[in-house]
């Protein structure tokens, strides 16, 4: 008896099952076998929980609260969510909005509408697939946040360099030298490098030591110049050597290194520019040179 034919629907179900369960095994077979990660204290999921002054953003989660809250704890517990969304909240300056929560809602809410949509487009069950998609979409945009704020700390970074080796000639320590700059600027007019070193100044207060503080700056910045100028000062204090030479010459190496990515940024503009060209600019200057000869053609010949 020949066997009968399998439903589509059944045949993306299994498909389905098929994909996720080979994922499990192989997310499973590999938490076994790993090595226990070692404790690094520098790590920024370490540095996400132990911010000076708050908690875990998703503490309040009550795990005999409501379906949501029971979703939520599901998704930090087995993706580990909790840690990567508090590292991009403090990356992008702990704003007041979105919160880690709020993040954690927005990917499900993405989620929900990839899968929803694309099972409504389709009318399988295989469409939900696309909730996956929708639940990394977020990570773009917050990762965009991340990258237009160390921007805009790397906008004022060379020129608050300066001021700093300006103070420090003058005679100040470099905490000093930072509380001086820092006076000068009203709150409501710092920058978001201005901000994070009121925060440093705060840590110290606060009983941080200066090195541990300014390793702190580095890893909420996330920008590599941050972490080269907090290792220049640390090496100035251990060694002593001059600190003030090495911040000015540290700053027109930025200085230097931000105007030949500006020139190589203006040699790629006239290689960018040929797509608009050949895509909006060509054809419009084809369409008026051979309208005319071809409304002549198609009237009645080419008048000769």
């Amino acid at each position: 008896m020949a066997n009968a034919p399998i439903d589509p629907l059944t045949h993306y179900l299994l498909l389905a099952v098929g994909v996720l369960g080979s994922v499990a095994c192989y997310t499973t077979i590999s938490r076994l076998f790993a090595p226990p990660a070692e404790p690094d204290e520098s790590d920024l999921s370490r540095l996400a929980k132990k911010e000076v002054g708050t908690s875990s953003a998703f503490s309040s989660l009550n795990p005999n609260g409501g379906a949501l809250e029971r979703l939520d704890l599901f998704l930090l517990r087995t993706f580990h969510l909790d840690v990567k969304l508090e590292e991009l909240h403090m990356m992008m300056g702990r704003p007041a909005k979105p919160t880690p929560l709020d993040m954690l809602h927005l990917k499900e809410f993405f989620a929900a509408a990839f899968g929803g949509l694309a099972y409504l487009g389709t009318g399988s069950l295989f469409g939900l697939l696309f909730g996956v998609v929708g639940f990394l979409v977020p990570d773009s945009i917050f990762n965009g946040r991340v990258r237009a704020r160390q921007s805009d700390i790397m906008r004022n970074f060379p020129t608050t360099v300066d001021l700093l080796a300006l103070t420090i000639e003058a005679g100040l320590d470099y905490m000093a030298a930072i509380e001086r700059i820092l006076k000068n600027v009203k709150s409501e007019q710092r920058t978001e490098l201005e901000k994070e070193f009121e925060k440093v100044i705060n840590e110290v207060q606060l009983g941080y030591t200066r090195r541990d503080a300014l390793k702190r700056l580095a890893m909420r910045t996330g920008v590599a110049e941050i972490r080269s100028f907090v290792g220049l000062i640390i090496q100035s204090d251990e060694l002593g050597t001059s600190l003030v030479e090495l911040l000015r010459n540290y700053a027109a190496d930025m200085r230097f290194r931000r105007l030949n990515k500006a020139e190589k940024l203006a040699a790629q503009a006239s290689t960018k520019m040929l797509i608009p060209l050949f895509i909006f600019i060509f054809p419009t200057v084809f369409i008026m040179m051979l309208a005319p000869m071809m409304k002549s053609l198609i009237q009645g010949g080419l008048g000769f």
